[in-house]
């Protein structure tokens, strides 16, 4: 695929009119571990699993004191983007500073990362014997004008697919939080997947026999890379690099203030990160069979189109 052009940035900061994209849907918990009725947990999990972003705008995450002083870029290392913690690890990566510094940090993601689980535990209890808790970040540079590839630039829309890591249906549930004590975090999101893939699947390929055998064989991927992941990666490179695509897709932007938490399937939504810093973010991997919505789902959508289920066990 040849090198995408820059997309300019988006500039519309108002609230969509009545019949165009809202995929917002506004809470109004404001504790990590809220009283949830039956009805209002099954009301959440089919807005999720249908693509909508839960938006909690009083569901903060307080710094201890002294934590603020990680809001400065300067305790990234300069090699990653992100400030990072694996589910198992007893140390942060990609930071630098002092023992206590380090020590510090890996306190601050480790109960964010505690908070969100918690949180989802709570609101979700059906995903809990089918969820996985995977990595923790912290991200404390500003997104704008970062030099990146096309393909690594997250200011274009586009769903969540990972190159070297196939996920094999397992579903990307992330949990986000502004903590940017003065800026908004400003994201676009786009249409419906469903009608997302059906612009481009068909521009999507399947892979050859044995390519996934020989992709993990050279390091190229972790594991034996599925079809489903096959095609999902298409996709989001296939969206980032259509501008024309970009800018006339139906799309809302979107500030999520200091403050705010949000939930969303990121290998479903199309979402982009414009402007913000300082954000923190937690990733659940969510087993495919966890899902009650059969119709929304990436995978869902991809074997009713090429006729055919995506996930072979």
């Amino acid at each position: 695929m040849s090198e995408a052009p820059v997309l300019a940035p988006s500039t519309s900061t108002q609230p969509p009119a009545a019949g165009q994209l809202n995929l917002i849907r506004p809470q109004p918990y404001t504790d990590w571990a809220p009283q949830v009725t039956a009805e209002e947990r099954a009301t959440l999990r089919r807005e999720l699993e249908q693509g909508a972003v839960l938006y909690f705008p009083n569901l903060n995450f307080r710094f201890q004191p002294g934590e603020e002083r990680f809001l400065d870029s300067r305790y990234s290392d300069g090699k990653s983007k992100n400030i990072n913690l694996r589910a198992d690890d007893t140390a942060v990566r990609g930071a630098q500073g002092s023992p206590q510094d380090l020590a510090d940090l890996y306190t601050l993601i480790r109960r964010y990362a505690d908070n969100s689980e918690l949180l989802v535990r709570t609101l979700f209890p059906e995903y809990i014997p089918h969820m996985t808790r995977a990595g923790t970040s912290l991200r404390p540079s500003e997104i704008a004008g970062r030099p990146v590839s096309w393909r690594k630039d997250d200011t274009r829309l586009h769903v969540d697919s990972f190159p070297s890591n196939p996920m094999l249906g397992k579903r990307l549930l992330r949990v986000f939080h502004n903590i940017d004590p003065a800026a908004a975090r400003v994201w676009r999101v786009g249409e419906p997947f469903a009608d997302f893939a059906q612009k481009f699947v068909p521009r999507t390929h399947g892979m050859w026999p044995g390519q996934a055998a020989l992709m993990k064989l050279l390091h190229i991927t972790k594991r034996k890379r599925s079809e489903y992941d096959h095609r999902m990666l298409q996709l989001h490179d296939l969206a980032k690099a259509d501008l024309d695509y970009q800018a006339k897709v139906p799309q809302q932007e979107f500030h999520f203030p200091p403050g705010s938490t949000w939930i969303v399937f990121s290998d479903q939504l199309l979402h982009a990160a414009m402007r913000g810093r300082a954000m923190m973010e937690q990733t659940i991997y969510l087993a495919p069979q966890a899902i009650s919505d059969h119709t929304h789902s990436p995978e869902a959508v991809l074997s009713r189109m090429l006729g055919r289920p995506m996930l072979v066990s």
